[in-house]
């Protein structure tokens, strides 16, 4: 294996659960589920329904949607030893991320620095939280509208003399993996990877990643 870079991602990843299904089955009125099911069944973008439903929530929720996912959000087991492992080994690691920066910001803060993630904007200046979108799609995305567009970060980062190494679950991941030269996946990306003939290991826990890339690598434990 040459040199590999991880981009990994944050809601069902890293976190057991989505942050943002969680945020919102705490704090937003009726309708947000409406609009969590056009953005499934593609009738909406990512970009433009995850807008709406956060623009449903007052600003004034900020600290009180930080306290709950402190209190409620769950690493994945294994990924604080799978950090170690990877800055141990000096392998370049990012979050790319659809969550929003005041929350995934929050729960990272002891395991890596800003310039380590990508991801969302919330701006809390107006009466409803407004989305902003830093990493939105560039012209060779064939979706348009992704919000944090994977792959165009991908695109962004000087990854010539890397394995690129895409972690992650969903739907939101499957672009990524497509620019990826592996995969760590579980749930829908998994199925997905079978179905495309993707170059892919399963994991539950971040201990299968990191046992996998050992033995790639050479690695003695």
């Amino acid at each position: 294996m040459r040199n590999p870079m991880i981009i990994c991602d944050f809601d069902g990843t890293i976190t057991e659960s989505d942050n943002i299904i969680a945020i919102m089955n705490k704090f937003a009125p009726a309708g947000w589920k409406a609009i969590k099911d056009q953005i499934f069944l593609k009738e909406v973008s990512i970009q433009d329904g995850v807008g709406k439903m956060f623009s449903l929530l007052s600003s004034d929720l900020k600290e009180n949607i930080i306290d709950y996912l402190n209190q409620n959000s769950r690493f994945r087991e294994g990924f604080t030893e799978f950090l170690t492992f990877v800055k141990k080994n000096q392998i370049p690691f990012y979050v790319v991320s659809g969550g929003i920066d005041f929350f995934v910001y929050k729960l990272l803060e002891d395991h890596l620095d800003p310039s380590e993630i990508y991801c969302n904007q919330a701006e809390f200046s107006g009466g409803n939280i407004q989305i902003q979108w830093p990493y939105s799609c560039d012209q060779q995305c064939s979706n348009q509208g992704c919000g944090c567009c994977k792959p165009s970060v991908i695109r962004r980062m000087n990854t010539e003399d890397y394995e690129v190494i895409v972690i992650g679950d969903s739907i939101t991941d499957l672009e990524a993996a497509k620019c990826a030269d592996y995969i760590f996946a579980r749930d829908f990306l998994a199925e997905q990877c079978d179905k495309l003939a993707l170059p892919y290991s399963r994991f539950e826990t971040f201990f299968d990643c990191k046992s996998e890339l050992e033995k790639s690598l050479g690695v003695k434990k």
